[in-house]
């Protein structure tokens, strides 16, 4: 496993063509559905020395909501779920990063979905980095969290004939960053 070492210091803004911020959930309580947000903003700032001090910013918009369904997106858009033209972002800002082990961090901070914000916890693994064909350097983390999405407003469901429900209230959160380093040091100049 990777680990955060100094030359890591410092902004690294999210690549929205190599992230992945997503979800999935039960559907008529027998499939998963899975989607992802299109349109993505982030950044991360290392303190490699003191990784508790390292900040984590996400922004999503809303409307890129995509299950490959366009149906379902539209429906997800309205006040049934996400209320995307009263509610078009949501939004994660860190509190606090707590270091487990090598590689591998808890990041804790307020999630804001369709105006109501909580604190949330998100085991998060460092997977590595790379310099790409490009001379960006590159850093990869992914991780995943479970919320239940009543906590955040999103309640409208139907009820089945077996006495289930349409769409779990279960929700699993999923980060696949692809980061890329701001003001790198050893990239090659432009030329």
């Amino acid at each position: 496993m990777a680990e955060l070492t100094p030359e890591y210091a410092g902004q690294w803004r999210f690549d929205p063509a190599h992230t992945r911020i997503g979800f999935s959930t039960r559907h008529a309580m027998v499939t998963k559905v899975r989607g992802a947000f299109n349109d993505v903003d982030g950044f991360i700032t290392v303190d490699a020395e003191h990784p508790e001090r390292s900040k984590v910013g996400l922004t999503v918009k809303v409307a890129s909501i995509d299950t490959r369904n366009a149906d379902r997106d539209q429906h997800l858009r309205t006040n049934d779920f996400f209320d995307a033209p009263r509610f078009p972002e949501i939004t994660f800002v860190s509190s606090r990063v707590d270091q487990v082990d090598q590689g591998h961090f808890i990041v804790s901070g307020d999630v804001t979905i369709k105006g109501i914000t909580k604190e949330i916890s998100i085991p998060i693994d460092f997977i590595g980095v790379e310099r790409d064909p490009m001379g960006n350097l590159r850093a990869g983390f992914e991780g995943s969290r479970r919320i239940d999405r009543q906590d955040f407003g999103l309640k409208w469901n139907t009820a089945l004939d077996s006495g289930g429900v349409l769409v779990s209230d279960k929700i699993t959160l999923e980060f696949e960053v692809s980061a890329i380093k701001v003001d790198d040091a050893a990239k090659p100049a432009a030329g």
